[in-house]
């Protein structure tokens, strides 16, 4: 093959080539062009801005900085002891609290963090997996309060606890009763709240962890098809859940391949969701997704090159067709994002989306012979590696013999060989470099939040019935011993009072730890 060969594309690139059954129309299978028929010419996508930090009131005063900004949907970060089910007062919570995102041990702490936010008019998104049940039903017991019907509670809930098994580490429980729990969501959800969205099966962390973009398709969607198959095994119909579910994308620095990727994923999913499961509604086997740009891309090293970064990575996920995304802020290579900083990353969306004229046209980048043969290949990689996960018995059985981490693993390692070698530029870091550090302000939470997040949590403690409380959690232990769906008893223990904490140590207690493949 010649150098030119390598670089142009042409029509002998996509031989054999029929439109109609790999592109066909918006807003139909198999969905290449995008989810809906008019996609962004009628609507934007929701510019949804990831945030939380500290206490719940410093968190509180940020959401309501972004909404008056023009942000059309809320994203919460938790920190690490509520997202591994830890109260701020755990001697394994010190020195955490607050520090990645919101801190948040009870309904307390739920009532405050959405204070003067009408819970029936903004959509909320959730990033938290193995709490995921707790988090949503104090946020739909905050909502009742302010007078919100379950029917018109709207948002996602990240509740994909595979992939923390695979690349970020979040987990609590073995994955046998981590899955019931994601059932028992969808299940609870499509009797309770039917216009909340169940799950945010995540590519993104994935990405993160140094896979390449084939395998953030592979390992997703071999992580969605595990969650179809348990929750039919629990007896649910998949035309009743299927259609709330959600996917999570990283849009990483290859404009064309990253959007094709974005394409490439909606009709993988597409034909698995008819073909393979048997889905009979169109609408789920439409695949509805949320992106954020790549975290892992941001450098310290002049950041402001960030900016740059991010509005390229915004752009391959609205060419993709993403139907929300979060634009990282350039400083968080250094810290926690300034309100400058995310001022800018919002204004980034809305310059696209109301000055670029990018979404004036649906699927711009259909036909192109390059663009449609990256889109090819990387379905064409992906279903070869989610059919090597078959092969080891699906997705749950390859993580537990350490078939995905092994693989992501090769794939940083050899980029990382790549940067060091120059042979991957990033500039500013190996190429381009400059004395200068380009000092900026960095956000620092205040370490007496930790003090005051813990003396608060103790208040609220001496403040409740604890005979209610003991016999609420008594009855959680009781039905996961059981077969009972958890979210019924976990609702009414926080509803008496108990924290994150406690309820996730009264199913520790059944459900034991999970330890990883060595």
């Amino acid at each position: 093959m010649s150098d030119n060969d390598r670089i142009v594309y042409g029509p002998h690139d996509l031989r054999d080539w029929d439109p109609e059954r790999t592109l066909g129309t918006p807003g139909s299978f198999p969905y290449t062009r995008g989810p809906y028929p008019t996609m962004y010419t009628e609507r934007l996508w929701t510019m949804r801005q990831y945030a939380g930090f500290g206490d719940a009131a410093a968190t509180n005063e940020r959401f309501r900085t972004l909404l008056e900004a023009g942000q059309t949907g809320l994203s919460v970060a938790f920190d690490l002891p509520t997202q591994m089910g830890l109260d701020s007062d755990d001697a394994m919570a010190a020195g955490e609290v607050g520090k990645v995102g919101v801190a948040i041990d009870s309904i307390d702490d739920m009532r405050r963090l959405f204070d003067r936010i009408p819970l029936g008019d903004v959509t909320t998104s959730m990033t938290i997996n193995s709490t995921a049940p707790i988090l949503l039903l104090l946020y739909q017991l905050v909502a009742g309060e302010q007078g919100v019907e379950s029917e018109r509670i709207r948002g996602t809930i990240q509740n994909d606890i595979l992939k923390e098994y695979i690349a970020r580490g979040t987990y609590i429980y073995p994955v046998e009763p981590s899955m019931r729990l994601v059932t028992d969501v969808f299940s609870y959800c499509a009797r309770e709240m039917p216009n909340w969205n169940t799950i945010s099966i995540s590519g993104y962390h994935i990405r993160e962890a140094g896979s390449t973009a084939a395998q953030e398709i592979a390992f997703t969607i071999a992580n969605g098809l595990a969650y179809v198959e348990a929750a039919r095994s629990a007896g649910l119909d998949v035309d009743v859940f299927a259609p709330r579910l959600s996917f999570f994308w990283n849009a990483h620095n290859d404009l064309f391949e990253e959007a094709a990727k974005f394409r490439a994923a909606r009709r993988l999913w597409a034909r698995l969701m008819r073909d393979r499961v048997g889905a009979t509604l169109p609408a789920s086997w439409r695949m509805r997704f949320h992106t954020q740009t790549a975290g892992s891309t941001l450098t310290a090293q002049q950041p402001h090159n960030n900016i740059v970064r991010t509005a390229f990575q915004a752009l391959a996920a609205v060419l993709g067709g993403t139907q929300s995304l979060h634009t990282n802020s350039y400083d968080e290579a250094l810290g926690l994002p300034t309100q400058e900083a995310v001022t800018i990353a919002l204004r980034t969306q809305q310059i696209l989306g109301y000055e670029s004229g990018v979404p004036d046209v649906i699927d711009p980048l259909a036909g192109s012979y390059y663009v449609e043969s990256t889109t090819d290949r990387l379905e064409a990689e992906a279903l070869a590696l989610i059919e090597r996960i078959d092969d080891l018995g699906g997705a749950v059985a390859a993580i537990e013999s350490g078939f995905q981490q092994r693989e992501i693993e090769n794939a940083a390692y050899e980029y990382a060989r790549a940067a060091e070698s120059g042979d991957a530029v990033v500039v500013g870091v190996n190429r381009f470099q400059t004395e200068d550090t380009g000092d900026l302000d960095v956000l620092r939470v205040d370490p007496t939040i930790e003090r005051e997040q813990v003396d608060r949590l103790r208040r609220f403690r001496s403040g409740r019935d604890a005979e209610a409380v003991a016999t609420a959690l008594d009855a959680v232990r009781g039905d996961a011993s059981g077969d009972g769906n958890l979210l019924y008893p976990i609702r009414e223990a926080l509803r008496a009072g108990a924290t994150v904490g406690e309820v996730s140590a009264a199913l520790r207690e059944v459900f034991g730890t999970y330890r990883g493949p060595a």
